[in-house]
């Protein structure tokens, strides 16, 4: 599967993780993929490593029996021949089956891509939150 442009690469995030669709999540990431994540551990390298968070990821949605609706907010490109960076928040929320909504995080997100053979490819991603200096958590939900 090959991404024409970074809008494509948007869309395939959201799509795949509504449908909980691990493969169709991987197509977007560079084989030497490159994660800081907001979850568990400092990073995250490989394609293989990643396939392991991201099946975990979607194994306790399945469980929860929730899917997740991806929103892109506030969304920048800056996009070269050969390299783009997207930034952004990206908001996560969860719904039943029902179509209720449970609950909801947004962080932030930056997103380094790169062209080969005319398709775009993630090779680096990291996502945050501010920390509280008063409690030294988390700050979920600022947005």
């Amino acid at each position: 599967m090959g991404f024409m442009n970074i809008q494509e690469i948007l869309d395939n995030y959201k799509t795949s993780v509504y449908e909980q669709d691990v493969n169709r999540f991987l197509s977007a990431y560079a084989s030497d993929i490159h994660i800081y994540d907001c979850w568990n551990e400092w990073e995250c390298m490989g394609i293989e490593r990643w396939k392991e968070s991201v099946q975990e990821w979607f194994n306790g949605l399945k469980e929860e029996s929730v899917v997740l609706h991806v929103h892109f907010n506030d969304v920048r490109v800056e996009e070269e021949e050969s390299l783009a960076f997207v930034y952004c928040a990206v908001t996560f929320a969860a719904h039943d089956q029902g179509g209720e909504k449970l609950r909801q995080l947004t962080n932030r997100f930056t997103i380094g891509l790169q062209k080969v053979k005319d398709s775009w490819i993630i090779i680096h991603e990291h996502s945050s939150l501010p920390i509280s200096s008063e409690t030294n958590e988390g700050m979920f939900h600022l947005r």
